[in-house]
């Protein structure tokens, strides 16, 4: 057995020092104070530290199959582990599409072989696959993930006919729909006008103004409208707009996930940072990212994730139109969101709410996101200390780059355990170790 000592647990609101004793892959026992003596074969000193259940992220991008000179699910995976992330929700737009039933198989064998950390695949809507949601193991996947914008190429799902019965089936089979909301119309027509305005590639300051407010919240109107017809769980992913914000809060049906870059960044970062922070949908205001901020605390958003999408750094040379979309991020998330309590827009319970309970709860997963007795043994052991930069050489994605690099931190992860088993400790990583398919909605 192994005992972590003498950490700051912070778990279900609750923030004290104690010891945490795992048996294997599980938690044994969560002691408020000292654990009995005893002979343990592994000792971990926490003095100091703060020890939260491993992070959830419910929203990546590892590029794996048909896209592995941008990232794979090794390299991706070992970069969440040495950034707290011990579970993760992978998104469908790889080559081929996780569209058909034997595509997510596929990928549910390899990240059996390469995860890591724990692993799920969600299942991409198309205009006319409604009738493969019935043969899922519902157990084995999140859920449902729509892209009702145009960021998608083919997967945009347009038909509304199309839409209704997604969102049908989706509440027959108790499955959330995850959506990427967009208005495609509205993009182009903000495109076309920009390439008139600026030429045919427009600055990348320019982004938000094309990927507009009014597009978010146009495509976010009718996903609501959607779900509140079938009953469906909607849950809007990466939600960047002070406005969008109204839909939340009222109907535990409609949930709201805000990712790390629409927190940490906002419009007058292009000047320095350029299209490393070019994502869809766009980074806007700060007035938004401050709504975003105090959305946190207040209700609104429920889960906080990454959008992990690495590209190729040649890639992102450009503007609005040539350079690619999208940010490694899930390294550095969790040191991301612990500024944000150094900075006090959230506290530390609050975070875990965000980034480890929710997730657990919002897509019911068995055993994980909190620490509890006989719970999966998912912990991170964080301190904070002297600064620290990001440099190419602490970056573990395979593109090796990251929109914060160059930025300082306090925050280190000093422990990952995933399973009960130490992972990453303190620069060392255990590349033997595998984790194992979450598994949903049971009561096991």
């Amino acid at each position: 057995m192994k005992l972590i000592k003498n950490g700051t647990i912070i778990n279900e609101g609750r923030s004290f020092v104690g010891d945490l004793l795992l048996d294997g892959e599980f938690i044994k026992e969560i002691y408020e104070g000292e654990a009995p003596r005893g002979n343990y074969d592994e000792v971990i000193d926490a003095s100091g530290c703060f020890v939260l259940p491993g992070v959830i992220d419910d929203h990546v991008h590892f590029r794996e199959p048909g896209l592995t000179q941008k990232a794979d699910i090794e390299s991706e995976s070992r970069a969440a582990a040495f950034g707290g992330v011990t579970s993760y929700f992978e998104m469908p737009n790889t080559v081929p599409q996780t569209t058909t039933l034997e595509a997510w198989q596929a990928k549910r064998q390899l990240g059996a072989e390469k995860s890591h950390v724990n692993y799920s695949f969600f299942f991409g809507a198309t205009n006319d696959n409604v009738n493969d949601f019935e043969q899922l193991d519902t157990h084995h996947v999140p859920g449902i993930k729509l892209f009702m914008g145009s960021s998608t190429g083919n997967m945009l799902v347009d038909k509304y006919e199309a839409l209704q019965a997604i969102f049908k089936k989706a509440k027959e089979l108790d499955l959330p729909v995850m959506t990427h909301c967009e208005d495609t119309e509205i993009i182009n027509r903000n495109m076309q006008l920009a390439k008139q305005k600026w030429g045919e590639d427009p600055a990348v300051e320019h982004h938000p103004e094309i990927r507009s407010e009014e597009a978010c919240y146009e495509s976010s109107c009718l996903a609501v409208q959607l779900a509140k017809e079938s009953g469906a769980h909607l849950h809007i992913a990466h939600v960047t707009t002070a406005k969008e914000l109204e839909f939340f809060g009222k109907d535990e049906n409609i949930t709201g996930e805000a990712v790390v870059a629409h927190l940490m960044f906002s419009d007058k970062d292009y000047a320095v940072k350029g299209a490393r922070i070019k994502c869809n949908p766009a980074v806007k205001t700060a007035a938004d990212r401050e709504a975003l901020r105090k959305a946190l605390s207040n209700g609104k958003i429920t889960v906080v994730g990454t959008d992990h999408a690495p590209h190729q750094l040649k890639d992102k040379q450009g503007g609005c139109a040539k350079a690619a979309s999208g940010m490694p991020m899930v390294q550095f998330s969790l040191v991301s969101m612990l500024k944000l309590v150094d900075e006090k827009v959230i506290s530390i319970e609050r975070l875990v709410e965000l980034m480890c309970h929710n997730p657990a709860r919002l897509f019911h997963i068995s055993q994980r996101g909190f620490l509890r007795p006989g719970y999966k043994a998912d912990v991170v052991v964080v301190r904070k200390g002297e600064p620290w930069k990001v440099t190419e050489e602490v970056i573990q994605s395979k593109c090796k780059w990251s929109p914060v690099e160059g930025d300082e931190f306090a925050w280190k992860v000093e422990q990952t355990f995933c399973n009960g088993r130490l992972i990453y400790n303190k620069g060392v990583f255990d590349a033997a170790c595998r984790g194992e398919e979450l598994e949903f909605r049971s009561n096991s």
